[in-house]
């Protein structure tokens, strides 16, 4: 029987507790006092989540874990700034994480406000820059549509824009999966 990698068992964790939750069968017991104090003196998490700070996308729940279980990073948009990169790269360098999801969303309401081409002021202008490369790659200018290109190319821009994950993809030692959530039904669906 052939070994799974360590990312492919992160990825299984994420699969079966994202079955729990579409299932309304959650199981984590991670989420009390005594967790709390057993990771008191540090973290250990099996997976980075890259995502949207939409309320409904809630990641913990998504994959039925617990306190110290992902390390999550949420901000609109799901992009790739100097910020969320600069987080990823400490979960990887320093805290052995092996699997990176890049999590995108259905109906993501920073994709929507990018579609429209407005002016929203100098900050939200700068984060909806990051989502015009989707913009400009999709034929159909569908929110769905461009949040699926823009969570694919957020996934490879980690690659390009970070030596410290090109580095451990290319040592075999990090994987990086883009996945879309599907709001109605909870399910995720990842594209290894």
């Amino acid at each position: 029987m052939k070994k799974l990698s360590i990312w492919q068992n992160a990825l299984n964790r994420l699969k079966t507790g994202n079955g729990n939750f579409v299932n309304d069968n959650l199981y984590n017991k991670f989420q009390d006092s005594i967790r709390r104090k057993d990771v008191l003196d540090g973290q250990n998490p099996f997976a980075v989540i890259l995502t949207c700070s939409d309320s409904r996308v809630v990641p913990e729940l998504i994959f039925d874990t617990g306190i110290g279980e992902l390390f999550v990073i949420r901000v609109a948009g799901n992009i790739a700034n100097t910020s969320t990169i600069a987080s990823i790269e400490y979960a990887v360098a320093h805290l052995n994480v092996k699997l990176i999801v890049v999590l995108g969303h259905q109906n993501c309401g920073a994709i929507t406000t990018a579609l429209t081409g407005d002016n929203n002021g100098k900050n939200l202008d700068h984060l909806l820059s990051f989502i015009q490369p989707a913009i400009s790659l999709s034929d159909s200018k569908r929110v769905d549509s461009v949040s699926l290109i823009h969570t694919k190319l957020t996934a490879d821009k980690l690659i390009v824009e970070s030596h410290i994950i090109a580095k451990a993809i290319e040592n075999d030692a990090l994987k990086i999966i883009p996945a879309y959530y599907n709001l109605e039904s909870g399910k995720v669906d990842f594209f290894e």
